[in-house]
């Protein structure tokens, strides 16, 4: 099983905020859907062998984690993915992990207890960063995880601690968008055969 984790400082962390259907105004949502779409959909199909996790730390309640594994029991289409998002954040429930739908939960916790978390599950966590050592080089396990951030990328604090603990992995000498880094991040993965 393969991971993402994005995170947004901006999301919005509530179905509500997405309710007035500017993506934009809620953090740049687009983005969050664009990689969401890049991390488990295929042509004519899913990645059944994918999990995404979404950290918003955007207002009125953050920070919140989404956790999405496609399941045969969600029928999502890409155009349904922002509705999917705000199904899930209006169904949070304080103080508890909720499955919404089959593979579909949300809480409240923070970005570095995720990545903490996932780790002592032994998957084995990469930060994304232009300057790391080239995805094509470096030795993983058959449950990685990979964390990339928004536009705004990931936290100076956050990302000096997660340097220390984790390897940056680079996908290229350019920056991409975060849809981009996801797609190469698969496609990599399916050429190892992870």
């Amino acid at each position: 099983m393969r991971h993402f984790i994005y995170f947004s400082a901006s999301a919005a962390t509530s179905g509500k905020a997405l309710s007035g259907g500017d993506l934009m105004k809620a953090g740049r949502m687009d983005i969050a859907i664009h990689s969401f779409i890049q991390g488990v959909f295929l042509s004519h199909g899913f990645r059944k062998d994918t999990t995404f996790h979404f950290v918003f730390y955007g207002m009125p309640d953050p920070p919140k984690h989404i956790e999405i594994t496609v399941t045969d029991e969600v029928v999502v289409s890409k155009k349904d993915v922002g509705v999917l998002i705000k199904k899930i954040l209006y169904k949070y429930k304080p103080g508890e992990k909720t499955e919404v739908f089959p593979g579909c939960f949300v809480e409240k916790k923070s970005f570095l207890k995720v990545v903490e978390d996932l780790t002592k599950k032994g998957i084995e966590c990469f930060v994304l960063e232009k300057n790391g050592e080239s995805i094509r080089e470096i030795e993983m396990s058959e449950s990685p995880c990979f964390i990339l951030g928004d536009h705004e990328g990931l936290p100076k604090k956050e990302m000096k601690r997660l340097k220390q603990l984790l390897t940056p992995v680079s996908i290229g000498p350019h920056m991409y968008f975060a849809s981009q880094t996801v797609a190469v991040v698969n496609n990599e993965l399916d050429f190892r055969g992870i």
